[in-house]
């Protein structure tokens, strides 16, 4: 069968149709590929409005503000609480402040309205177990005419009519500048040096420590400026006079001490002399009765006594009265005139009572806590061994009495207790070395 033939115009018009429709096809293609590519890079359309521009910029920012802003309100949060921490470290300081100041009006009430009750009047005695003498003396009536150049610089340091007082000459120098160390960074203000020497006036000067220098004297200045530790210590008591003329109380403090706590917050103020003691546990530093045995006595061979510790001359607060001045003036004649220790001296006028020959001194007395007006046999003996003290007791004080090695010991004092080394006081004997 043959083949229909095809004619060349009918050729030409399926040519043609084909041709179109492959532009078509193309022109569908080229479309998709176009709305692909828009639909791409312009997800929110090719004309987007001014105001959907903004919303988007506004979106923008929005989020980059969102991520800035914890940083922010930390930095802020970070600085309230700065000084929401130093508002109150200075309110505790105010609190602590005023406590102390409380309950120094308290102790001069009750000691102001014992004195009017029983000195105002006679009085019969009452009921079992009610009656209690005078313990406190009156305070004496200041008379700045003694000093008025001492008045002038205790009316500018004293608190309360209360100061800390140390001498020192060069010899004790590095002593001292450990001593105010502790004096400065526990904000003690009512702290005077008792200089001895030029060196340490320009010492205190250039530390900015109150310091007063007594008019030349021939005989307490040469033992001043040349003289050791107990040699100045024995100077005390000529000194002291007048500051207690003056109707100061004096916490008397030699240079072997390092301060770990403001004293006047730990005082009773209830007594004339009011000192630590020398004493290393209860029995030593408040008293005990010691048994003598004397065999050839028979029946009669144990006789009982009484002993205490004395008390320590370099540390002790000293109340302005009659009986605390009648004691410096004893004690000051003795050193004057014979060959012994002030320390001796100051316990033996304390103690000793009246006998034939003799009239003892009325003055009243109180030993302070040992452990928290400690002496170095305490510390370097007890306290440093055992585990339960180290944390339960925080000296006011430590005064390195019992150690002739007396600066290396402040200083390993300073850093177990200040600066938290646990093996400061370890390298010491519990003795001096022989």
């Amino acid at each position: 069968m043959a083949g229909r033939r095809v004619g060349p115009l009918m050729r030409n018009n399926s040519s043609g149709a084909a041709f179109i429709k492959s532009k078509v096809g193309i022109a569908v293609a080229l479309g998709i590929l176009l709305g692909f590519a828009f639909a791409f890079f312009y997800p929110h359309g090719f004309f987007v409005s001014a105001t959907s521009a903004r919303l988007q910029t506004s979106s923008l920012r929005s989020v980059v503000s969102t991520s800035c802003e914890p940083s922010e309100k930390v930095k802020a949060l970070k600085f309230e609480f700065s000084e929401a921490s130093e508002k109150n470290a200075e309110l505790q300081k105010q609190v602590k402040e005023l406590t102390s100041k409380l309950r120094y009006a308290e102790q001069i009430k009750q000691q102001a309205e014992t004195q009017v009750a029983i000195l105002g009047q006679q009085h019969k005695a009452g009921p079992f177990g009610t009656v209690k003498s005078l313990r406190t003396n009156l305070a004496v009536i200041p008379d700045e005419s003694v000093n008025p150049r001492l008045s002038a610089i205790l009316d500018k340091v004293a608190v309360q009519k209360e100061l800390i007082v140390t001498l020192a000459n060069s010899n004790v120098k590095e002593m001292l500048e450990v001593q105010f160390t502790t004096i400065k960074k526990l904000g003690i203000p009512n702290y005077l040096v008792v200089a001895l020497d030029d060196e340490i006036v320009d010492l205190c000067e250039s530390n900015d420590i109150a310091f007063y220098k007594r008019d030349p004297d021939e005989g307490l200045d040469s033992v001043g400026k040349s003289g050791g530790n107990h040699a100045v210590s024995s100077l005390k008591f000529q000194i002291l006079r007048e500051f207690l003329q003056l109707g100061y109380g004096v916490l008397l403090s030699d240079v072997d001490i390092v301060y770990l706590q403001n004293p006047f917050n730990h005082l009773y103020r209830d007594s004339d002399v009011e000192s630590m003691t020398d004493g290393h546990n209860n029995m030593t530093a408040y008293g005990y009765d010691d048994v003598f045995d004397e065999p050839s006595m028979g029946w009669a061979r144990y006789a009982h006594t009484m002993r205490i510790w004395v008390y320590n001359s370099g540390f002790f607060y000293i109340r302005p009265t009659i009986p605390s001045i009648e004691l410096l003036d004893r004690v000051a004649y003795r050193l004057a005139h014979e060959t012994a220790w002030d320390q001796a001296v100051f316990n033996e006028e304390l103690f000793f009572p009246s006998h034939p020959g003799y009239d003892g001194l009325f003055a009243s007395r109180r030993t302070m806590d040992y452990y928290i007006f400690m002496n170095s046999k305490v510390l370097f003996k007890t306290v440093r061994k055992d585990g339960e003290l180290r944390k339960k007791v925080k000296p006011v004080i430590v005064h390195v009495n019992y150690h002739p090695d007396k600066l290396p010991r402040m200083r390993a004092i300073v850093e177990f207790y200040v600066n938290g080394d646990q093996e400061a006081l370890k390298s010491f004997p519990d003795g001096s070395e022989k």
